[in-house]
């Protein structure tokens, strides 16, 4: 019998920079900082005024590991709701504002965690900086300065012509003293933009001019693979230099593929700790079994895996022995044939047909393992799993 690890290594895995130093802000119960992990953030597609089903997507939001919401509130209805959903939410809200300021007096007064603000299209914005702030310091909420390239104010437009690196930043520095000149700063600051590179650009910039917690989103990112694609690059290129307390992916897509795909991006730069890892073989002439339908097969049949937990899926004799024994878990498959592999031994060799109702199997058993394991000593980050 070998006795073999599984689970999160012990020591805290390699990150490519540390953190920007930054001040801490708390959105409700969530801390936003460089003391606090990386949180992932989406919004609500739904009319907020519609409170069951608002409730209903916060919550596979939350199931998905969404850690704050944001919800709409263009309309008085909206508006009203705002208390109920904040406080039956499970994770914190930020009512989103555009145009009408006294949406943020309501949703200050209604408990959201946060309230993010646009100054490029609210009303009279700059002439409410201190009653927004008094009433956001009495309510203990924090605000997201959130600066858009397609809301720029017109001052900054007809300086700069368009919405440059050095306009974004320059509006949200601007709203930032406002603030601050009353007292105020319990607030983050996001400057968006859809070109991931004027995005990255304005962020650089930004994180040299203060010390704000800053959220980062390329807007209108666009369907769910260009998005997906634009919001890695972009949001890569900060987080390797330490930029960036917060992020939302935005898509054209289920609200639960941006926390999805958020999620994957902490988890491969190894901020925030590693679930379900599937490795697969690229396209590859060398092959000889069906690497794509195993993998995607493998993958839907351990959906919702939540134990850190490396699957290698790979289809010729070259590169899958060695993936299969470095991985938890693993198969390395030639002539319609897979050698099933655990912790670096091969435990059992089953048909092609066979493979991944084996793996589906041996995964759930590890993950089973693993979950015990943590119940009998919640301090240990490895749970023992004995194999044969």
């Amino acid at each position: 019998m070998t006795s073999v690890s599984l689970g999160m290594p012990a020591a805290p895995p390699p990150v490519l920079a540390p953190r920007r130093k930054t001040r801490q802000i708390q959105v409700g119960s969530v801390g936003v900082g460089s003391d606090s992990p990386i949180s992932v953030q989406s919004m609500t597609t739904t009319k907020t005024h519609d409170i069951n089903a608002t409730l209903q997507q916060i919550a596979a939001l939350t199931a998905t590991g969404c850690d704050i919401v944001r919800v709409a509130c263009p309309t008085d209805k909206d508006a009203e709701a705002l208390k109920i959903i904040a406080m039956k939410s499970q994770i914190p809200v930020i009512a989103d504002i555009h145009f009408q300021p006294k949406y943020v007096y309501a949703a200050i007064e209604a408990g959201c965690g946060a309230v993010r603000v646009n100054p490029g299209n609210i009303r009279q914005f700059d002439d409410q900086v201190k009653e927004i702030a008094q009433a956001a310091k009495d309510h203990g909420t924090s605000i997201r300065i959130g600066v858009n390239a397609g809301s720029l104010d017109r001052r900054l437009l007809q300086k700069y012509g368009k919405a440059t690196p050095e306009a974004l930043v320059e509006s949200a520095i601007w709203e930032a003293s406002l603030f601050e000149e009353h007292g105020f700063h319990d607030f983050k600051i996001s400057v968006k933009h859809n070109d991931p590179v004027i995005m990255v650009r304005a962020y650089e910039l930004l994180a040299e001019s203060g010390d704000w917690p800053l959220h980062l989103g390329v807007t209108e990112a666009g369907p769910a693979f260009q998005g997906t694609i634009k919001s890695a690059t972009a949001f890569g290129a900060l987080l390797s230099k330490g930029i960036g307390d917060t992020i939302r992916v935005s898509l054209s897509a289920p609200p639960v593929e941006e926390v999805k795909v958020g999620n994957q991006i902490l988890e491969a730069l190894n901020l925030r700790p590693r679930k379900l890892e599937i490795v697969s073989c690229p396209s590859c002439g060398r092959a000889q079994v069906d690497v794509y339908t195993l993998a995607d097969q493998v993958t839907e049949g351990l959906e919702g895996m939540s134990v850190p937990l490396r699957v290698a899926v790979m289809g010729c004799v070259v590169n899958g022995p060695g993936e299969a024994r470095d991985a938890d878990l693993g198969v390395a498959s030639g002539n319609g044939k897979g050698q099933i592999f655990v912790k670096g031994e091969v435990i059992k060799t089953v048909p092609e047909d066979q493979i991944v109702e084996t793996l589906i199997e041996e995964a759930n058993r590890l993950a089973a393992e693993m979950d015990l394991g943590n119940d009998e000593n919640p301090s240990s980050g490895s749970p023992m799993v004995t194999v044969g």
